[in-house]
């Protein structure tokens, strides 16, 4: 497999150095990228630089991931418009604990292969560095005027608040973890997202002007949507692929709910499947749009790649609660917090628990909830069949509600209509 083949027709490829591809074809290479620990987990925007690394593997080649133990403790200033808040040494210890069992889930670390994954972090080697040995033996091989001359620095020295000489380091420091691999492991290529590019390239200029050597790169463009909107943003905030942080149900729905615009793209870049398929899944896709087959398969195997084939099939079962009927079953399987997660954006209605002891007529209860305005609207929709208690049809008026109808001993949906929906919590 030629890596970068496979990269350009995915339109993963933006940048890159002059003979990095006779590089990657010439013998097997070992490559890192790196992973700032500003969290206890990585999130969607973190994905591209795993698949570079999975794809980096596929094609023969050895793996480095590194991570940010002593840069986490600067924060890169690439294209930000402020200086990032900085991290504790515990909080950093145990967001890099977070980040190292991730990537292992991703990549194939069996020390018995040849091209197995390894995990750095370069708080190992600059703990053992001096600021007087760091300028001494680095700091004088690359100039401030190559330093100043990159975009990323220009544009925070152009801004209103200027840039700190800690921030300014930043680039020296990432270019000294690419000479550190350079020497030690013998790694020849750095990778990156494209706004990574200035930092990447003085690690290659430092191997260079420090050690004689020669190192390559390349970038991937940064992912944005179609309509300009921040990718890996939502409503509820960042998309995590820690599963207490965002469930698999809310993942999914996440890939799911991209536009056709979006999944066209989407598909090539996050999942593993080839040209012809994938050509083929956007021919059926114009064909017939609504039926969002790019968006399914796009779900189907994002989710599945980093949840698991069987988190994947719960997030579509309760998918099937809100769009589908005949779905009591899978609703009274939920527990408590999945039933939340899938309800998440449900409006809420509460009503005293004590009053379902004895059980209550559907039609006080739909008005007391605040579900209904009155009664006799309540009792009029119930008539014409238009409300369900926990996706069962409502048998008449004279239905009654208790303590044995409640999800988790203490929650009813309740559908009003074909697509409205009202979770009432017991208090």
């Amino acid at each position: 497999m030629n890596l970068i083949e496979e990269l350009r027709w995915r339109g993963m490829l933006q940048d890159m150095m002059p003979g990095t591809e006779e590089q990657l074809q010439k013998e097997m290479t070992s490559a890192y990228i790196g992973f700032d620990p500003t969290a206890e987990s990585l999130h969607i925007g973190s994905l591209v630089p795993i698949l570079l690394l999975v794809h980096l593997q596929k094609a023969g080649h050895k793996p480095l991931a590194l991570v940010g133990g002593a840069t986490g403790m600067v924060g890169d200033p690439s294209f930000k418009a402020e200086e990032r808040k900085m991290l504790d040494l515990d909080t950093l210890a145990k967001n890099v604990a977070g980040i190292r069992a991730q990537l292992e889930s991703f990549l194939d670390f069996d020390p018995a292969k040849p091209n197995a994954a390894e995990m750095v972090n370069n708080f190992d080697w600059f703990q053992h560095i001096s600021f007087l040995d760091f300028i001494r033996d680095t700091g004088k091989h690359i100039t401030v005027n190559y330093m100043m001359a990159k975009d990323s620095v220009k544009k925070r020295l152009e801004g209103d608040n200027g840039m700190s000489f800690t921030e300014f380091t930043y680039q020296l420091i990432q270019g000294y973890d690419f000479y550190h691999l350079y020497t030690t492991k013998n790694c020849k290529l750095q990778m990156g997202g494209s706004d990574q590019w200035g930092n990447i390239v003085t690690g290659t200029e430092l191997i260079r002007r420090k050690a004689g050597g020669e190192a390559f790169a390349f970038t991937c463009p940064l992912i944005k949507k179609a309509d300009g909107t921040k990718f890996g943003k939502t409503e509820q905030g960042t998309v995590w692929l820690d599963a207490k942080r965002t469930s698999p149900y809310m993942f999914y729905q996440f890939w799911f709910n991209t536009s056709d615009a979006d999944a066209e793209s989407y598909i090539k870049i996050f999942t593993f499947l080839g040209k012809e398929e994938i050509d083929s899944l956007i021919a059926q896709h114009k064909e017939a749009p609504h039926l969002r087959i790019l968006q399914k398969r796009l779900a189907e195997e994002v989710t599945t790649f980093i949840h698991g084939r069987e988190n994947y099939e719960f997030a579509v079962k309760a998918s099937s609660i809100l769009f589908n009927n005949n779905t009591a079953e899978v609703l009274a399987s939920l527990s408590e917090d999945q039933l939340l997660d899938v309800m998440n954006g449900v409006p809420q209605h509460e009503i005293a628990a004590a009053d379902l002891q004895a059980g209550k007529d559907i039609v006080s209860l739909l008005a007391e909830s605040g579900i209904f305005p009155s009664k006799g609207e309540a009792r009029k929709t119930v008539q014409g069949g238009g409300v369900s208690i926990n996706k069962k049809k409502a048998t008449g008026i004279d239905q009654v509600i208790s303590s044995v109808d409640l999800l988790n001993g203490k929650y009813l949906l309740v559908q009003k209509g074909k697509t409205n929906y009202y979770l009432v919590k017991t208090v």
